[in-house]
């Protein structure tokens, strides 16, 4: 499975890659198992290249330069790979980074179990245990803002349960806030950070959506949402603190470009899958099924684009996950957190694999390049 080699030959995939040669980020394409320079001056980023209006007839008729095979750019990607050589980016540039949070019953409840813990993972499996025997399946199924809905939302008011995280799940607003800022997400085989602060806290494997300018989806990717259980549980309002952290945003390898052959349709039945290997020996399996998703994902992209709000360099959607971090790792009741070290591999059939090694925020090499520096290099390139 990609990016080792591309084992999704009919697929458009577009990315990035740092070249050392130029000091900055190009613009590439898979053909077979050749990695292929587009950047050009009509389209010197990943931001323009979604806001042509027929993506996959540029992709199939565009000139480039092959810079090297994928399993090479591959091996220079990961922490042990060559500083000097080209080396495998996240696919978004200019693109904000925003992510859709309870979007899942089953995710919806362990939010819920977070908060009534106020971000103590010793107290998670009696709270656990409370909320199933009163929410039980009742959330499966349900459409955000309904009658249903409503009347769930009445019941577990009287039993003491309501939370802010259920008025986002089962409510008339999605909850979509800024996962990270534009050049600050990290790709294939970088390390993803956790802040020092945090002793509870797990991946988030996700469906990433690309969307222009205009709030029209151009394609979709694979995304790890870190995030810091105990941080985020303490109080909502730590939200930034949880979710917005160095290397704390991966996405990639690839964007899928949607054409005749790969859209909607097959993200809402995306099947994904989880692995996370530890030094320790500590293995966890986990999944995420789109067709358990609470909102349809068109829905969260007309909730974050509109006449309230624009975004001239269109922006990134993680879609939120179904991935429930229940298995003990240390401590009975207290449910999976990270180690220094961990290995972190989110599968899609139609998207390939994104993979990460997961250390502290402080350790993972800084986010120096930012949009200003990003615009000085293509300038100096003749790109602009």
């Amino acid at each position: 499975m990609l990016p080792k080699e591309n084992h999704l030959p009919d697929a458009l995939l577009v990315g990035r890659v740092w070249r050392p040669e130029v000091s900055g980020a190009a613009l590439v394409m898979l053909r077979g198992d050749r990695v292929i320079d587009i950047t050009n001056r009509d389209v010197p980023t990943m931001r323009d290249l979604m806001e042509l209006d027929d993506i996959p007839g540029y992709l199939r008729g565009v000139e480039g330069e092959d810079i090297g095979a994928l399993a090479d750019i591959t091996t220079n990607s990961t922490e042990a790979g060559a500083t000097d050589c080209v080396r495998l980016l996240s696919p978004a540039d200019l693109q904000v980074i925003k992510a859709s949070g309870v979007t899942f019953a089953e995710s919806m409840v362990e939010r819920v179990i977070e908060e009534q813990a106020a971000g103590n993972a010793d107290l998670a499996q009696e709270i656990r245990a409370k909320v199933a025997g009163i929410i039980g399946d009742s959330l499966r199924g349900i459409v955000p803002g309904s009658e249903k809905a409503m009347k769930v939302k009445e019941v577990l008011i009287a039993e003491g349960l309501w939370s802010q995280y259920l008025e986002v799940g089962i409510g008339p607003d999605a909850e979509v806030f800024t996962k990270a800022q534009p050049t600050s997400s990290v790709g294939w085989g970088a390390a993803v950070g956790l802040h020092p602060i945090s002793s509870w806290n797990n991946p988030e494997p996700e469906i990433v959506l690309a969307v222009n300018s205009q709030g029209q989806i151009r394609g979709a990717t694979l995304g790890n949402d870190v995030n810091l259980r105990d941080v985020e549980g303490r109080s909502a309002l730590l939200l930034g603190k949880a979710k917005d952290n160095n290397a704390s945003c991966s996405i990639g390898p690839f964007i899928r470009v949607f054409d005749e052959g790969y859209g909607m349709d097959d993200v809402r039945k995306a099947e994904l899958t989880l692995r996370v290997e530890g030094e320790d020996g500590f293995v966890l399996d986990g999944r995420s099924s789109m067709t358990q998703i609470s909102r349809d994902p068109e829905s969260i992209v007309a909730q974050t684009i509109g006449r309230h709000h624009q975004y001239p360099d269109g922006f990134m959607l993680f879609l939120g996950t179904l991935f429930a971090p229940i298995q003990d790792r240390d401590h009975k009741g207290q449910g999976f957190t990270h180690k220094v070290g961990d290995r972190v591999a989110i599968s899609e059939p139609t998207l390939g694999t994104l993979e990460n090694t997961v250390r502290l925020s402080t350790e993972c090499p800084e986010w120096r390049i930012g949009i200003a520096d990003t615009m000085r290099n293509l300038a100096a390139r003749g790109l602009l």
